[in-house]
């Protein structure tokens, strides 16, 4: 049987060749770190300190404030600096609670805590999770207790790991699943006793032979879990191409995977709810890969929250020359940052530094109708359409040709060869009409 793989979609160079084979290396912040009240999808936290406070590792700092939210937590010990206005990875300004480290890191009391999750009821270990802050961590950040809580009627038979990691550049759920394989297993087992007439499947991209075979070696014997050996494609790891490639179910359109049967869960995230059920450990950190042609040492780091970009790409040796462009995330769906002062959160999966040659932008020329863009979307759109629609103010009609139902992957930007800025367009015509129905 040949590798699963969805419909459509691109073949961009992995550019992994620097970091897939470097081992996680803990990095121990320098600084203050800081804290932005919101690190998930959903309202802002409150905080729970004020300046002058001291605060312990692992101690809730920030509280959510609405049913789709998730708390923040203290990731050193030490003194609560200043409570102000921050740069948010995003680009916005959010408000952050900023610690001076003690260098102690000492713990409250919970996390020294030892369970047995086998001797806990569905109600505690969504709990559990819920308090300790897990989000999604492949980048949607959206609280994970909320997603192992799905309605009765929804019957859910298949607990998807995402280790597809499809992004360009992008290493650090393939070195998780090298270096931490039986966390993930633990993780996987954890929510398979929340949902027992549930199997689990571990996608992973077959440019990852090394993950597969680690993966599948800690699962022989159990059987309600296996992995599945996915295509090398782009966007692979997009929650419903990844249904598709492993169930062939396709999730309806406005639907959620679990009208369809499925969760989806990043491996990070899966080994969060390991730390966080059987050691009593919150969300404090995360695998950050830190790469591309501007940096001098590129590596995978274990890094705590809070701690700033900037450290990060001192400690991997700083830039071989001024890049054009640092992004936050992948190259297709990551964030360009126009400071390096801003601090690693919950949805931090990488720091790139590109070159001019990496991040040339063509200038757009008009649009050949060669339907290349219509060929490899793997929302099955038209985005050519969708462009005009956008630069037309359109919105009707972008809605009526399902522009909404855009995941914002960039593979039909990728593909254009007018170098239109399809996906970009797309982009904001959504929060446009989202923002007018909010008002």
């Amino acid at each position: 049987m040949g590798a699963l793989t969805f419909k459509r979609g691109i073949h961009p160079s992995h550019s992994k060749d620097s970091t897939e084979k470097k081992p996680i290396k803990i990095y121990m912040p320098k600084g203050d770190l800081v804290f932005p009240m919101l690190q998930h999808i959903g309202a802002p936290c409150k905080p729970l300190v004020k300046k002058g406070d001291k605060v312990l590792m692992g101690q809730k700092i920030g509280e959510p404030q609405g049913f789709v939210s998730s708390p923040i937590h203290a990731t050193v010990s030490g003194t609560v600096k200043a409570i102000k206005d921050v740069l948010h990875p995003n680009g916005s300004k959010v408000q952050a609670i900023v610690i001076e480290n003690d260098g102690e890191y000492t713990e409250i009391e919970t996390m020294k805590e030892r369970k047995d999750y086998k001797n806990l009821s569905r109600e505690e270990i969504i709990n559990i999770i819920k308090e300790a802050g897990i989000v999604g961590m492949g980048g949607a950040t959206f609280p994970t207790f909320i997603k192992l809580s799905p309605p009765p009627e929804k019957k859910i038979d298949h607990i998807i790991v995402n280790g597809a990691e499809c992004e360009p550049y992008l290493t650090s759920d393939h070195r998780i699943m090298i270096e931490e394989t039986q966390r993930v297993v633990k993780g996987l087992e954890i929510i398979l006793h929340l949902f027992p007439n549930a199997k689990g499947v571990i996608g992973i991209e077959d440019n990852k032979p090394d993950a597969i075979k680690a993966m599948k070696e800690a699962v022989k014997g159990i059987s309600n879990i296996s992995v599945a050996t996915l295509k090398t494609k782009y966007p692979q790891g997009a929650e419903k191409q990844l249904i598709y490639s492993i169930t062939k179910r396709e999730v309806p359109a406005g639907g959620l995977p679990a009208d369809v049967g499925c969760i989806v869960q990043n491996i990070d995230t899966v080994v969060a709810i390991h730390r966080a059920v059987l050691r009593g450990r919150p969300l404090m950190r995360r695998i950050v890969t830190v790469s591309g042609g501007a940096i001098k040492e590129p590596q995978n780091f274990k890094v705590r929250i809070g701690t700033s970009y900037r450290e990060l790409i001192e400690a991997a040796g700083g830039f071989t020359e001024e890049p054009a462009k640092v992004i936050s995330g992948g190259p297709m769906m990551g964030l360009a940052l126009f400071s390096l002062d801003v601090p690693v959160i919950k949805g931090s999966s990488s720091i790139l530094c590109l070159t001019k040659k990496e991040a040339v932008v063509n200038e757009e020329s008009n649009c050949i109708r060669c339907g290349k863009c219509v060929s490899i979307c793997p929302m099955n759109l038209l985005p050519l359409e969708l462009n005009k629609f956008a630069i037309n103010n359109e919105d009707d009609l972008f809605v009526k040709y399902k522009g909404m139902n855009c995941i914002e992957c960039g593979a039909c930007s990728y593909i254009c060869p007018s170098n239109r800025h399809l996906t970009h367009s797309i982009r904001t015509t959504k929060r446009t009409i989202m923002a007018k129905k909010k008002k």
